[in-house]
């Protein structure tokens, strides 16, 4: 499960994010990107952001760390903003917390180049999680001390939303015409044949094993939060052998 900290202070409200994400301060000192579970897109967006980043993590890519956030819905009380402070109430218990990346710089592809490698992988790994939210308009993307940082995974594995026909959606191809690493001749033979042998059953039983059991509760047609761990490890371990032959828009 993901290391659990509790919020102890509600710092701002970061307003470029759809789901209105809040940078907070946790009782280990750190500083968090805090997403909620109150939020409109509920907590399967917070599923997705756990398994693409502990994935991407394990992958060797770039992303922040990532925690589960304790919050005492108590502290939406002195919050002026109406709507952060219904956001803080809806919100007690178990949120995601990811490091702050303080002097990170957004992804600009007229002002940082990146090697065919690097955008092969990322390329190759947003194939497998199927995001959609790569684009040039939208990179989510970070510079941070000449590196990249891949961030907000939310919009990823559309499956999970339809249980009974995940594998018919996980069967898809993969439109990167507006991937933002697309200019960078992105080598993704290269990511395939070096990342997809360590996408295994062990290795995304490991991801999927740090959801919190809250995520995972009383979704239909699961018996059990590990069964549901399960389908979320099927459709990836599928996907990783063949997804390089069906990325759509990569010469």
């Amino acid at each position: 499960m993901l290391r659990e900290v509790a919020v102890t202070r509600y710092i701002t409200p970061l307003r470029e994010g759809g789901s209105l994400p809040g940078l907070v301060e946790a009782d280990d000192l750190g500083t968090y990107v805090m997403k909620f579970t109150g939020a409109g897109q509920g907590r399967k967006t917070l599923v997705a952001e756990v398994v693409c980043g502990e994935l991407a993590r394990r992958l060797g890519l770039r992303v922040p760390r990532l925690v589960a956030l304790d919050l005492d819905p108590v502290l939406g009380l002195g919050e002026p903003d109406e709507q952060v402070q219904e956001l803080l109430k809806s919100s007690g218990g178990t949120n995601l917390g990811m490091d702050f990346l303080s002097g990170a710089l957004g992804f600009d592809p007229l002002a940082f180049e990146v090697s065919p490698r690097e955008a092969g992988r990322i390329v190759w790994f947003d194939a497998l999680v199927n995001n959609v939210d790569r684009s040039w308009r939208n990179p989510n993307l970070l510079r941070l001390h000449g590196e990249l940082w891949l961030i907000d995974h939310g919009a990823t594995m559309i499956w999970q939303h339809n249980w009974p026909s995940a594998g018919t959606s996980a069967a898809r191809p993969y439109d990167a015409t507006d991937h933002a690493l697309l200019p960078f001749a992105p080598d993704v033979a290269a990511a395939a044949a070096e990342l997809a042998p360590r996408v295994t059953e062990e290795l995304l039983a490991e991801v999927t094993a740090e959801i919190p059991d809250v995520w995972l509760a009383d979704e239909p047609g699961f018996a059990t939060p590990d069964d549901l761990r399960r389908a979320y490890a099927r459709p990836l371990l599928a996907r990783a052998a063949v997804v390089h032959e069906r990325i759509q828009g990569v010469r």
